[in-house]
């Protein structure tokens, strides 16, 4: 004899039995449940309790019972579920669809995890292979990725949650202005600095704003103006400091990776300041990001700032000890820079600029209506969703080993 029957995904309430029965029988203390009042396009339900008699029948005009199957509830006998009982099998029935969702969610977490680590190991493994080889191999590829930042950056100015408040520039100048950003970093390779490069673009894109037929707007001239800093002058410092500074970083008595470096690749020669100043860098951002993540989760309680709610104070201090300590251990490993002031200056400049590069594209990201900058990395989002701690850090970098390493002889 079946004692319960369970309706999945389907509204139920409980009711007493005396709004179904109006004869005098017993007090009716006990309750049944039936289905909500929603009208289903094919619904026919039927509930046998003993034998092959239909009691309890739904239709989708309605519900009808058998008078003596009202009685037999009403004259039920403790033997069977208590009302305690009845109610914890009815919770049970209806928590279903929430385990089922919350099931399929953790699914969902779970199979984003495996993306982002997959696509995040490859990503680090080939950028580590990019950093090492240097010269034009970094720089082509760097440009490349500049390109692909720059073109997800004039879509979020092209937004509609930015839009609402300016005048975006035409499209073809986006277009225009995408490949100039990606001519940048190879420029900065070919002539050894950027900025007649940089001038003469800007000069040229403002020509051709203020030139256009029909209005020209200021918000045209501004967007597209950050947009060559942001996507394609900041970016060209770590061309600067990977290819630049060729200068020895390793002492001759070090025993580690220079003296086992392979001849047929450079040999301990091919280690440069700017090699390990660019290893040291990249290594202590992400180590920023993964403490401050780690951080935040175990501690964060305080909210940093409301252009991203997620940061806390406690997980930036943490990522902020994880930085220093990284470019410490790192400056031990690589023996540069030599003192422990200067490998600490140099793990804080590398924190201050991945924190407000973060922020920078986040405040982009808010005002333009969308969680990610694009959909190019399957679970990390865009090109500029992995790269914007770096954007501001290069230039910091390297102008830190550039003129106050030689300056204060450390």
């Amino acid at each position: 004899m079946a004692s319960f029957v369970e309706i999945d995904r389907y509204n139920l309430i409980p009711l007493s039995l005396s709004s179904l029965c109006a004869c005098p029988c017993l007090p009716m203390s006990n309750k049944i449940i039936i289905l909500n009042q929603r009208r289903y396009s094919k619904f026919n339900l039927r509930i046998v309790f003993d034998g092959s008699k239909t009691m309890f029948r739904v239709r989708q005009s309605g519900v009808s019972c058998d008078r003596r199957f009202v009685a037999a509830v009403v004259r039920t006998k403790p033997d069977r579920l208590d009302e305690d009982d009845a109610k914890e099998e009815l919770d049970k029935g209806n928590n279903l669809p929430v385990i089922e969702d919350s099931i399929s969610e953790r699914q969902e977490k779970a199979s984003q995890l495996k993306k982002r680590i997959v696509f995040g190991l490859g990503i680090g493994i080939s950028s580590g292979g990019i950093v090492l080889a240097g010269g034009w191999v970094f720089t082509l590829a760097f440009a490349a990725v500049v390109f692909v930042g720059a073109r997800e950056y004039f879509e979020l100015v092209r937004s509609r949650g930015i839009t609402a408040g300016m005048t975006p520039p035409p499209r073809y100048v986006s277009r225009v202005c995408s490949v100039i950003c990606a001519l940048m970093p190879i420029l900065t390779l070919y002539f050894g600095q950027i900025d007649v490069s940089v001038t003469s673009a800007a000069f040229i894109v403002a020509m051709a704003l203020l030139l256009q037929r029909g209005n020209p707007r200021f918000a045209q001239l501004s967007s597209t103006m950050f947009g060559l800093f942001y996507c394609g002058y900041l970016p060209c410092f770590w061309v600067k400091l990977r290819c630049g500074l060729a200068a020895p970083a390793l002492n001759t008595s070090f025993a580690g990776i220079g003296s086992a470096w392979p001849i047929f690749l450079g040999g301990q020669a091919h280690w440069t300041v700017g090699l390990v100043a660019t290893l040291i860098s990249i290594s202590s951002i992400i180590a920023a990001d993964t403490f401050a993540f780690l951080g935040g989760k175990a501690f964060g309680r305080t909210q940093l700032t409301s252009i991203s709610p997620k940061k806390t104070w406690e997980g930036t201090i943490v990522g902020l000890g994880g930085c220093i300590a990284t470019s410490i251990a790192l400056s031990r490993i690589f023996c540069w820079p030599t003192s422990l002031l200067s490998a600490i200056a140099f793990g804080f400049l590398n924190f201050v600029g991945s924190i407000f590069g973060d922020l920078t594209e986040s405040m982009i990201k808010r005002d333009a209506g969308v969680k990610d900058s694009g959909s190019l990395i399957p679970g990390h989002g865009g090109i500029l969703d992995r790269v914007d701690s770096y954007i501001f850090t290069g230039a910091l970098a390297y102008s830190f080993v550039k003129t106050f390493l030689p300056l204060y002889g450390i």
